[in-house]
């Protein structure tokens, strides 16, 4: 240890890897990897699974080994599909997990870099800063104006200041004013830290913290398709006993052994046709695959429930700097009211951080240099004080001793600084008239104020205590991001309100409102207006205010609540620690990436890897695709169970023998093999429809199957069944010898109108050619379209078709039944264009 600290380059690559090798990973609990068995058997215990493995049992027991055999490669088949789907998703979701994780900037071959929290290793050198949540335990060896929450590990509430070893006094307390702690958080200052102890062996680790991850909740998406499933399912088991009966009382020149089996297989070809196994599937799929490519476009998902949550959102909060402005602030122009500009500049820089992080500070010592005052020049002198910033007071001082005389040097808004400014009541009012003048031209305004002192006793002890004279006034532009007035325009057609927060003043942020195009820019409530308001007053304020100015995060909570009493879904960005409960009470916290705490990170639902307010829409967006495209999905499952249920449920009404059948156990896995990926892969993709952002957010009460899905699904999957079943029951003609070639016609049917429903089906208000327009350089979608024809053609024209009781068609049958499928599905498109002409 001693050698690493005496070097501030920190440790190099080699001697990483031989530290991680020693100590391991930084990690309280080691990750647990479900065994691949317990999968497999965990996706077999599903109900649909279970009658397929039943189905193929009867099989062997009726004494036909060949169909038991292939009915058990279909299971073997579809169980690796879901496997496969279900491996891809772990992944998704693993991989959104790696990049939501902890990091931490360390020094390491004598560079900065950020790596995940859990490859530090102890002799690394961190750097921490505010809204940090430390990960290790170590030692400091540098710090500027540190203070840490330690109330995790010692259950005391106030801050405590840290120093390095040299400038600690020594006690005998056991928690270190020179040491940080794991799980302990920076709420002032920055520093250094040296590791020291890492994962189980820190202090916070020996505590023996519960850090087991709870068991994951299921959304509300999930608890509505689980209910529908168990309705499914007792239907179900009524129509297995109804149609297991009919069948038995049609049987009666079978021995009583097979008429058993018999009417058992039938009655099993109808539940699996009743239970839409496919539900779970589509909701985890469609969450994590959403999740993933929200991530791809800089919006990474911490939480899957809230990809459902944001095509709801109905108001949108958000920071002014950095968010709807480009966080490039630039320093615009100056005033004096002595005309004494070098003056007001060199305090203006005395007033910063020597190292300075915040882009403003960053400006104004641009600013200097620009005008030939180097930070070398500024700061040659003694930092004997220093007044930290605070919310409450927005303003803060550094106390400088040079050529043996003193000065503070402070700035802030013109609000504090001119409270604390000697000046005449005609020079106060020349002062914010030019406050006012600046800020109507949308610069943020920054008051520069500074006094000398005779001695070092004269130094006060708090800024509020100091009686300065004003030095002038800094105008700094921070202009809107390019294409945040479109943005702004989107969402307003999409009915989303979008509320501007900001610690600005009121009048700069009107004026960025009104070149965003923001409503109700007018009207604005600061931060002193929220402190006397009540929580009625504000409940009704907030329905015709979109402007909050001078606010600090506490006000944030209060904010959130009041839109949310009025029924709204409110999405909430936050970037600093005090952020965190606003962040956690909103429907969607959003944190910053870029300029966002870890605390703030931890405490959101989504964290912005640009800090981009067109992220923010284009990520809504996407949370209404996805659930529009949940909606097709169970849809389109409800659509195609329909004509299979329907063809199991008739057959025996209209005493069709079982050997005859449209559909044996045998085809619904067929087609099962084709329903799976279509629902969970192809309708997963399919893009946003063109009106999509000028609907109004949906009801949060809303069902996933309203009563037009279900009414559209039910029609739709009726036509299917005329079409399929009626081809199959015309071209059986009462004839057990045309099973074979009735059941390829109505099984190509069913295939093919399942090509097309998918189509139909990906647009309210798109016709089908549009769709396809869309979807010609989709590599999966001519995949899976080329697949199903391909399948078709296997199980129709190869030596398979016999082992699938089916008959390979003339081209006259085939083109036929293709025709037929058509006309099945294409019917909706006529109703497509009277809904276009109604609303036009």
């Amino acid at each position: 240890m001693t050698k690493i600290m005496k070097n501030r380059t920190g440790l190099t690559t080699a001697e990483v890897v031989e530290l991680q090798l020693q100590f391991g990973k930084n990690v309280l609990t080691p990750d647990k990897h479900e065994n691949f068995i317990r999968k497999v058997l965990h996706i077999m215990s599903e109900p649909m699974f279970l009658l397929l493995i039943a189905a193929a049992v009867i099989y062997f027991i009726l004494g036909e080994p060949r169909d038991g055999a292939i009915m058990l490669i279909f299971v073997i088949g579809i169980i690796s599909i879901d496997i496969i789907q279900e491996w891809k998703t772990d992944k998704t979701l693993n991989a959104l997990k790696d990049l939501s994780a902890p990091h931490v900037t360390v020094i390491r071959d004598g560079e900065e870099m950020v790596i995940a929290s859990e490859d530090l290793v102890p002799g690394d050198l961190m750097m921490i800063y505010e809204g940090v949540k430390i990960p290790a335990d170590g030692i400091v060896i540098k710090c500027n104006d540190l203070q840490v929450d330690e109330s995790s590990l010692t259950g005391e509430t106030e801050g405590v200041w840290k120093n390095v070893k040299d400038k600690t006094e020594s006690t005998d307390d056991y928690w270190r004013k020179d040491y940080c702690y794991a799980g302990t958080l920076v709420i002032q200052g920055n520093g250094i830290i040296c590791v020291d102890k890492i994962g189980a062996a820190t202090e916070y680790g020996k505590i023996g913290v519960n850090v087991a991850t709870a068991g994951d909740e299921l959304t509300p998406l999930q608890k509505q398709t689980g209910r529908l499933i168990k309705v499914c399912a007792v239907i179900a088991v009524g129509f297995f006993a109804l149609v297991g009966v009919f069948t038995y009382l049609n049987l009666t020149d079978h021995t009583p052994g097979p008429r058993l089996t018999e009417s058992i297989l039938s009655g099993i070809t109808l539940a699996m046709a009743m239970i839409p196994e496919e539900f779970p599937v589509i909701m985890t799929v469609f969450l994590s695959m959403g999740a993933w490519r929200l991530a791809k476009k800089h919006s990474l998902v911490r939480k899957l429930p809230s990809v459902e949550t944001l095509g709801l959102v109905s108001v949108l909060c958000v920071d002014k700097t950095g968010t709807i402005t480009m966080n490039q602030m630039t320093v615009q122009n100056t005033w004096t009211p002595e005309g004494d500009e070098h003056t007001l500049l060199e305090v203006m820089g005395l007033a910063c951080e020597t190292d300075a992080y915040d882009p403003m500070e960053k400006a104004i010592l641009a600013y200097c240099d620009d005008h030939g005052i180097s930070k070398e020049t500024l700061f040659d002198g003694e930092l004997v004080n220093e007044y930290a910033f605070t919310n409450e007071l927005k303003m803060m001082g550094h106390v400088w001793r040079r050529n043996e005389k003193y000065m503070i040097a402070a700035k802030g808004s013109p609000e504090g600084i001119l409270s604390i400014c000697s000046m005449t009541s005609q020079d106060r009012e020349l002062a914010w008239n030019k406050v006012l003048e600046m800020s109507k031209e949308g610069l943020r305004v920054i008051a520069v104020a500074a006094v000398m002192l005779k001695s070092e006793s004269e130094i006060p002890l708090s800024i509020m205590e100091c009686r300065l004279n004003l030095c002038g006034l800094i105008g700094l532009a921070d202009p809107p991001r390019e294409g945040v007035k479109e943005d702004v325009e989107m969402c307003r057609k999409a009915g989303i309100r979008i509320v501007m927060i900001t610690g600005d003043n009121g009048i700069t942020a009107s004026t960025i409102a009104e070149k965003i195009g923001m409503e109700h820019k007018d009207n604005i409530i600061t931060g002193d207006m929220l402190n006397d308001m009540t929580e009625e007053e504000l409940k009704e304020a907030v329905k015709k205010v979109s402007i909050f100015s001078r606010v600090i995060p506490e006000h944030k909570m209060r904010i959130v609540k009041a839109f949310k009493a009025n029924g709204e879904i409110v999405a909430m960005t936050g970037d600093g620690v005090n952020d965190a409960p606003a962040l956690k009470y909103a429907d969607i916290g959003i944190a910053m990436g870029k300029r966002g705490s870890e605390v703030s990170r931890e405490a959101a639902d989504l964290i912005l890897l640009d800090d981009n307010f067109n992220t923010i829409v284009e990520t809504i967006k996407d949370g209404r695709r996805i659930f529009d495209n949940i909606r097709k999905a169970v849809g389109y499952v409800f659509t195609i169970h329909i004509p299979i249920a329907f063809a199991s449920l008739l057959a025996p009404v209209l005493h069709v023998t079982p050997s005859a059948l449209l559909l044996l156990p045998l085809h619904v896995v067929l087609l099962e093999l084709l329903i799976d990926p279509t629902c969970s892969i192809i309708l997963e993709r399919q893009p946003a429809e063109t009106d999509l952002m000028e609907r109004k957010p949906r009801d949060s009460g809303e069902k996933l199957l309203n009563v037009h899905i279900m009414l559209k699904s039910i029609l739709q999957g009726i036509t299917i069944f005329l079409a399929s079943f009626g081809t199959y029951y015309v071209t059986l003609a009462g004839n057990p010898e045309n099973a074979s070639v009735a059941r390829s016609m109505g099984i190509t049917i069913l295939m093919l109108a399942n090509l097309l429903i998918v189509q139909v089906n990906s647009s309210e208000n798109d016709f089908i050619f549009q769709t396809i327009n869309r979807l010609i350089k989709d590599r999966v979608m001519w995949i899976a379209n080329i697949g199903t024809l391909l399948m078709l053609v296997i199980i129709l024209f190869t030596p398979l078709s016999g082992l699938l009781k089916l008959a390979p068609l003339s081209p006259g049958q085939f083109f036929g039944s293709f025709g037929i499928a058509m006309l099945a599905v294409l019917w909706y498109e006529p109703i497509k264009l009277f809904h276009k002409l109604r609303k036009g």
